[in-house]
């Protein structure tokens, strides 16, 4: 059964939304910035509303497949997709600062969850609480990461 129906996190990026918007859309590239999604493959064209992926996802021996569907894709704002098999839907919010960007990360759950979904977290993954606190810290080590990248990029107007 999931816990928490929202977990999340922001950071402060010193750069502007278009130039986090180009790292947070880059969803080929999500393997790089999250520690459990490994790769996400997009089917047909540019990523927008509607776009489906299939996603290969680790933890330690574990591996496992999901698909997405992108479910909002508003340039500079936001950008969510929805995973049907656990039904978790996962969103970046950006919003303009005085000094460049605030970015949230979120996953959001309805209570209590997928039955298959709680079953194998509970059997292979330590159950609910253990998974979800770590889930919190993948959330926190992916802005990091896009924080860094997006600091480094060369400025977008």
């Amino acid at each position: 059964m999931a816990e928490r129906e929202l977990i999340q996190a922001s950071t402060e990026v010193d750069a502007s939304p278009a130039s986090v918007w180009e790292v947070v859309s880059d969803l080929r590239r999500m393997g790089e910035r999250s520690p459990q999604c490994k790769k996400m493959f997009i089917l047909r064209g540019p990523v927008s509303e509607g776009t489906v992926t299939v996603n290969l996802n680790n933890r330690g021996p574990l591996w496992w497949p999901t698909t997405s569907k992108v479910t909002r894709f508003e340039r500079e704002r936001v950008l969510a997709f929805h995973v049907p098999i656990n039904g978790t839907t996962w969103t970046y919010e950006l919003e303009p600062t005085a000094t460049g960007t605030r970015l949230t990360e979120s996953r959001r759950v309805k209570a209590p969850g997928k039955a298959i979904s709680n079953f194998l977290v509970n059997r292979f993954m330590g159950g609910v609480p253990a998974f979800e606190a770590e889930l919190q810290r993948g959330i926190e080590e992916t802005l990091a990461r896009i924080k860094a990248e997006a600091e480094r990029a060369p400025t977008t107007a």
